[in-house]
């Protein structure tokens, strides 16, 4: 949680770098990802929604142009960087169609005519003034000095150079983009006529100085109605424009996505994502620092097309989750041959079937996942869907979910035990004597672990002494877990150690405090909402007789919540990759119990990234040293535990 002086020392730190980037950005020399800009950005948002940062992007080089105002706004776009994320766009715009653009990797440039004569080209600058750069936009491709009609208004496009021009004349610079913001801006114009520009914007002179809540001020009525109608008339006006589409669907989108990456490579200019918009010119929409009513569509940093040959199902206790099995590929530095498909929802929303080519991503250290369907060729097969569970129960298809609703289904017995030495991080004790276990009657529940003894382990077949009295002692070890630990292990479907953490942080931080919650209070917690808080307070339920005979025996107990502060506190950790003397998530309580906080993500203003292999070029360990935030490995961060704690 941000507290008051953090907030009051992070913004003005925000509000720097984006200025900085944004300048670093528009004039050819950026240092950041699309995606690490749009991280500061999405953090301003966050935590200063009003600030004067957010109400522009950029500001031109004091390089001697003269200054000019748009005549159309210079907002920014809401991003999607996944479907996931793009689909609850859509199910919050609700618009009956999607048109669909490139979005081309280049920079901005507004073209003013007047009376049909180009009267000014202004760059970006700051979303309202920029730099007059008509003397180099003249002799760019796709600028026409003079319009079939007596038009008055302003067209936004994209200066970009294509990667012929790029291969042949500029290789030694980073990619096209680059090389055409620093071209562009050139004084003496040298090379400016390997540029184009392609436009995807126009409204007329007063258009957007109209009152709000009106269409257009008096004179301004656009020679168009829509967005499709709206680049039919910049190409007869002799504009190049951005390929568009128009779908029904949202998926339609997704999988139109998938085929624009697989065949981008072959495209004359660079392009990183779609815009999505609504066909309907809402000029309200327009005016705002962000439209509603339109999204960038962005492209993963990572994919590759393949072919998927088979699906397999993998059963985690009662739920059944379709995995892709795909020809292998090669991505990110790794051969993929497994890929998640989510649910049976995504799976037809996309229209799989076996034989589809398919895209495939990988972002930073997530596993694979297939985001998109490329084509789907004649002898394709329709994918079965398992309709019975072992147990004899026919299984539910809610779409996000399928699974057996049978409450005594064994595989869900055996998987909360599974899920119990998981969250708790008990090792040595691995999933085959577990099994033999379950199978044999004499564990069926959480709080029948705590009654095995050594001897009685060392009985099972390929089971020692030795490695007994290990379980035994690791059982034992963990035998205080927090709350979160405690709850989670119990394997609530859709309740894990973070929802808990945030329960306990809203006051509820015992068992008892917990349970006598009710369904309005939880749903009162900050993340939760209804739906959560039933699931919560149902299972806490249904599952209080196991959880009360596991606290019986004495042999468990629920650590007591931790005092306010701690010797870690005003810390933050962020873990990638295996550890060697524990679970990341045992880690992690760890940490969070000795005060400080835990990240998912690198960011400027973590304490440390902790890794076992500082070497291996992966995002995030990249990310902390461009940032530098401080690496340490394993052993550093259980030697600084330890210090804090010597009983952890």
């Amino acid at each position: 949680m941000e507290t008051d002086e953090r907030r009051r020392t992070r913004i003005p730190e925000l509000e720097a770098l984006i200025a900085k980037h944004q300048d670093l950005y528009y004039n050819g020399k950026p240092e950041l990802s699309d995606a690490e800009f749009d991280e500061l950005w999405d953090e301003l948002a966050r935590l200063a929604p009003e600030s004067p940062v957010l109400a522009g992007l950029g500001k031109d080089s004091s390089d001697g142009f003269p200054k000019a105002r748009h005549v159309l706004p210079m907002g920014s776009q809401a991003k999607a960087a996944d479907p996931d994320e793009f689909l609850a766009w859509c199910a919050k715009a609700g618009l009956p169609e999607y048109v669909v653009e490139h979005k081309l990797d280049g920079a901005s440039l507004e073209l003013q005519y007047e009376r049909g004569r180009l009267a000014r080209a202004v760059t970006r600058g700051d979303g309202s003034v920029g730099d007059d750069i008509t003397q180099n936009a003249r002799r760019m491709k796709g600028v026409p000095a003079a319009l079939p009609e007596p038009w008055s208004g302003a067209v936004r496009g994209e200066v970009v150079m294509s990667r012929a021009a790029h291969r042949e004349s500029f290789s030694d610079k980073a990619n096209c983009r680059n090389a055409a913001n620093g071209l562009m801006k050139r004084k003496d114009g040298l090379g400016v006529e390997l540029l184009d520009v392609i436009c995807y914007d126009a409204a007329p002179r007063g258009l957007y100085d109209a009152e709000p809540g009106s269409l257009f001020s008096v004179g301004a009525r656009p020679p168009f109605d829509d967005e499709i109608a709206k680049l039919a008339w910049l190409g007869a006006s002799g504009f190049s424009t951005v390929p568009a589409q128009v779908f029904a669907e949202p998926f339609e989108v997704v999988d139109y996505r998938a085929r624009v990456m697989d065949g981008r490579d072959a495209l004359p200019y660079d392009i990183d994502g779609l815009v999505v918009k609504a066909r309907s010119v809402d000029i309200d929409d327009m005016r705002r620092a962000r439209p509603d009513r339109q999204i960038a569509f962005k492209f993963p940093l990572e994919e590759a097309s393949t072919t998927l040959v088979a699906v397999e199902w993998s059963e985690s206790g009662a739920t059944y989750t379709p995995v892709g099995i795909v020809e292998p590929v090669r991505l990110a530095g790794t051969t993929v041959r497994r890929a998640s498909l989510a649910n049976t929802n995504t799976m037809r929303g996309m229209g799989l079937r076996i034989g589809s080519r398919v895209v495939v991503v990988k972002r930073g250290e997530i596993i694979p996942k297939i985001e998109g369907l490329v084509e789907s060729p004649p002898g394709s097969e329709e994918i079965a869907v398992p309709s019975t569970c072992s147990c004899g129960a026919a299984l539910v298809d809610e779409g996000t979910r399928l699974y057996c609703p049978n409450a005594e289904c064994p595989k869900k017995a055996l998987h909360r035990l599974e899920k119990w030495l998981s969250t708790l991080d008990v090792m040595e004790f691995g999933v085959t004597i577990l099994r033999r276990l379950f199978d044999s009657g004499r564990v069926r529940q959480v709080a029948d672990l705590y009654g095995l003894s050594i001897r009685e382990l060392s009985g099972y077949e390929r089971m020692g002494e030795a490695s007994a009295a290990k379980i035994v002692q690791n059982l034992l070890a963990r035998a205080e877990p927090t709350l979160a630990e405690f709850v989670a292990g119990f394997d609530i479907e859709g309740i894990g150690l973070l929802s808990v953490e945030k329960a306990a942080a809203a006051g509820f931080d015992t068992l008892e405090k917990l349970r006598a919650a009710t369904r309005e209070q939880l749903a009162a917690i900050d993340g939760f909402g209804e739906i959560m808080a039933a699931t919560l307070a149902d299972g806490l339920v249904a599952l209080g007789p196991q959880m009360d005979l596991a606290l019986a025996g004495g042999a468990l107990r629920v650590k007591p919540p931790a005092q306010s502060g701690g010797p870690l506190s005003g810390l933050s950790f962020c873990f990638t990759g295996e550890l060697s003397t524990m679970k990341r998530s045992r880690a992690q309580a760890i940490a969070k119990s000795l005060g400080a906080s835990v990240k998912s993500a690198v960011s400027k203003d973590l304490s440390y990234l902790v890794t076992n292999d500082p070497g291996s070029g992966s995002e995030k360990s990249k990310k902390a040293k461009a940032l530098g935030v401080e690496v340490i490995d394993e052993a550093a961060f259980v030697a600084m535990i330890s210090g804090a704690a010597p009983e952890a």
